[in-house]
């Protein structure tokens, strides 16, 4: 699959300035203020960028940190994994495979199956409902 690749400015016309600042500038928005974090309704996020389908909410959970988190991706090739050690830690950063923009991070503190935690940005997402 060939990859989404828009310019800088496509980007900003695309996406609100707060859009713009988390996915394309690698931003975090304020615990508990994404409008997705206490969403409990049935259905798909996708990426706010390109609409590439990312995560399901039969695997969203409430971890307690303000943040829409996941245990797992809606499959693997739905994302990127980078090792990010911004902010003087080491972390797991993770972006949409299709165009590069930033959801958040991975943490291995998360339930189980997988033990992963998945904190994702709500305005790095667009949700529709099933």
């Amino acid at each position: 699959m060939e990859k989404t690749r828009k310019t800088d400015e496509e980007w900003r016309q695309q996406l609100t300035s707060e859009e713009y600042r988390v996915a394309r500038e690698h931003g975090t928005e304020p615990a508990f203020s994404g409008s997705y974090y206490n969403l409990k309704e049935s259905g798909v996020y996708h990426c706010i960028c390109c609409d590439q389908p990312l995560f399901r909410s039969e695997e969203k959970y409430d971890s307690g940190s303000g943040w829409p988190s996941y245990w797992t991706p809606v499959n693997d090739q739905a994302i990127t994994e980078i090792r990010d050690t911004s902010h003087g830690m080491v972390r797991v950063e993770v972006l949409c495979s299709q165009c590069d923009a930033h959801l958040g991070h991975v943490f291995e503190d998360g339930p189980q199956p997988t033990g992963l935690r998945y904190c994702i940005n709500s305005v790095s997402l667009k949700f529709e409902k099933e």
